[in-house]
């Protein structure tokens, strides 16, 4: 049976939200924090870090004063005021943190809109297209690639529009296993709204506490499920979707032959091609049965093969996250000594002896050592959180407000991820690393460089890499450029992606024009002419 409209509001955006970093003023690192932090990062690369630096003042960041006014009608849901301008200035990538460090807020929006609804988002974007304004679409704010960022080269005012007042579930249909979304809806506000119908999207991308579902879809965020069903798109029903030339409203189909998906159309298209205020998401009933393990190899390659065993098993196991022996120890998972794959499996519906029988089999086909006992069934909402998994995972969602922490100790701290078949992954592997760390060691002088798997399919797999390294006051930005540019070139040399789920922005646009068929970006364009014939949403991203 389906449900009729169900009043879940998503929370209005917290007092407290950091203007220049990840995250929450009161979750930011303590000063006990950031020592534990320095001295690691100084044991692992030999070097001293300087005393942090200070959170940036609201009140000392330089800003540029508006050149423009909202018009009456408008009024209402525009604010010019200094945090909002500031907290929608830029996203969360290294090159976003070190500039807002610096109270830097150079590129920021003349004005931040809050629509109440589909009325007040078209009204928004015929504003911004009578005046020519450049419309940037702005969900959590958590880009990582320059996705939500006004670069003034453009020579045009620009607007953000903060889909966060559209954060409703509005209606959930039982029988399909579906439910009616507004984009502008947070993570943990979605999964609170299903809770109660037993329902959830089991979407978690590490950006999950203030990232949105329109942003999701717009990027082809990477979620939950390590293998299979691996990016949002595969959720997506049916959407519909903002342009400057009106509403484009897919319809609502399990599956379709009927041509090209309007849908992954949209998907990916990172606001160029307008903004998505609902989907029809696909949902799954509440795991109750859980089982993990974690499988310990002296040989990164060997954990990589069982790795790939398991994506070819079709046992589809919802955690195949592979660490290399360093990033395990950086996690608090290992001692630094062996590579850690982290197994798991979950189900609504059976326990799951057998499937985690045979992958713990395939693993130790391939070299791999793990405790007895290990990978029984448990049962109950939140499963197993204790021992090497736990602690990864524990540390995976505290990792941006470390990364922060970082920043402030003048560190170079960022990852970089792409996806490429088996059959290359070893060369590639060996290349981007070196090629990763040599670079770092040229412009820092010193380097970690780690990396991990963080999806698998049966042809290939997604490597994430971080570096971590000495800065130079007041040359972050340039030495992050530089490092970023030797890993993308090593990447695409040895035939990877420039991304496998942070999408492309404005700082993958480089090489995802030499990625991308020359005869698609003719294709996009002319898409983008159809629905957006003045150019002005989120300019310098895609085309």
């Amino acid at each position: 049976m389906r449900t009729s409209r169900q009043e879940y509001h998503a929370p209005m955006p917290h007092p407290t939200r950091s203007f220049w970093g990840w995250g929450y003023d009161d979750s930011q690192l303590g000063a006990e924090e950031l020592s534990t932090v320095r001295a690691l990062v100084e044991a692992r690369l030999g070097v001293p870090c300087p005393p942090p630096l200070a959170p940036p003042s609201l009140d000392a960041v330089r800003l540029p004063s508006p050149c423009l006014a909202p018009p009456p009608a408008l009024a209402p849901i525009v604010s010019q005021a200094r945090y909002d301008r500031a907290a929608h200035t830029y996203g969360k990538a290294y090159r976003d943190i070190v500039r807002g460090l610096d109270g830097d807020f150079a590129p920021a929006p003349d004005a931040v809109a809050y629509p109440r609804t589909e009325a007040e988002v078209i009204a928004v974007l015929a504003w911004c297209d009578e005046r020519g304004l450049s419309a940037i679409p702005y969900g959590g704010g958590s880009s990582t690639v320059g996705g939500v960022e006004a670069r003034r080269d453009e020579g045009r005012g620009a607007v953000s529009i903060d889909l966060g007042r559209l954060g409703q579930v509005l209606e959930i249909d039982h029988v399909s296993r579906a439910a009616r979304i507004q984009g502008g809806i947070l993570g943990p506000a979605l999964e609170a709204a299903l809770r109660p119908h037993g329902l959830s999207l089991r979407h978690y991308p590490q950006s999950f506490e203030l990232s949105t579902l329109g942003g999701w879809i717009a990027t082809r965020s990477g979620g939950h499920f390590a293998t299979l069903h691996t990016h949002i798109e595969d959720f997506v029903e049916g959407l519909r979707v903002i342009t400057p030339r009106g509403v484009v409203a897919t319809r609502r189909l399990p599956a379709s032959g009927a041509g090209p998906s309007p849908d992954r159309l949209f998907a990916g298209s990172e606001g160029a091609l307008g903004i998505v205020t609902e989907a029809w998401m696909r949902l799954h009933e509440r795991p109750r049965f859980r089982a993990a393990a974690t499988v310990r190899f002296r040989q990164f390659l060997e954990a990589a093969a069982a790795a790939r065993a398991l994506g070819q098993s079709g046992l589809h196991p919802t955690n195949c996250r592979l660490l290399d022996a360093a990033e395990a120890q950086a996690n608090g998972a290992g001692d630094g000594t062996e590579h850690l794959l982290l197994v798991a499996f979950e189900s609504a519906d059976h326990p799951l002896e057998a499937w985690m029988d045979r992958a713990l089999a395939l693993c130790r086909e391939h070299g791999g050592a793990h405790k007895e006992g290990v990978g029984r069934t448990r049962t109950g909402d939140e499963g197993e959180r204790d021992g090497a998994a736990g602690a990864w995972r524990s540390m995976f969602l505290r990792a941006p407000y470390l990364r922060d922490g970082c920043c402030r100790l003048g560190l170079i701290a960022e990852t970089f991820e792409t996806a490429v078949t088996w059959d290359r992954f070893p060369a590639f592997h060996a290349s981007v690393m070196e090629a990763t760390r040599a670079a770092t060691l040229r412009i820092a002088g010193a380097a970690s460089v780690t990396c991990r798997l963080t999806h698998v399919y049966p042809d290939g797999a997604a490597p994430y890499f971080t570096v971590i390294a000495p800065g130079k006051p007041g040359s972050q930005v340039q030495m992050w450029d530089e490092i970023k540019a030797a890993a993308a070139e090593a990447i695409l040399a040895g035939g990877g992606t420039i991304t496998h789920h942070h999408a492309v922005g404005r700082d993958h646009r480089p090489w995802y024009d030499r990625e991308r068929p020359d005869l698609f970006a003719e294709m996009l364009r002319a898409a983008k002419r159809a629905v957006d014939p003045g150019a002005i949403m989120n300019p310098g991203v895609l085309v």
